[in-house]
C-alpha cells in the first residue's frame, strides 16, 4: 500500500496536535520557520544532512 507523503505528514500532524496538546502560537512558528528555511541560502545545507 502506497501512502502519499502529504496525507502521512497530514496524519501525523494532526494526531500530535491531538495528543500533545501545543500552543497554537508554536505550531504556527513551526510551520512558518520550515517554510522559511526551505526558501533560503540554508536549504541545500539542509537538505544534504537530512539525505
Amino acid at each position: 500500500m502506497d501512502v502519499p507523503l502529504w496525507l502521512a505528514l497530514l496524519v501525523v500532524g494532526v494526531l500530535g496536535v491531538k495528543l500533545v496538546r501545543p500552543p497554537w502560537w508554536l505550531i504556527a512558528v513551526l510551520l512558518l520557520g520550515g517554510y522559511l528555511l526551505a526558501d533560503s541560502l540554508l536549504a541545500p545545507v539542509i537538505d544534504s544532512t537530512v539525505k
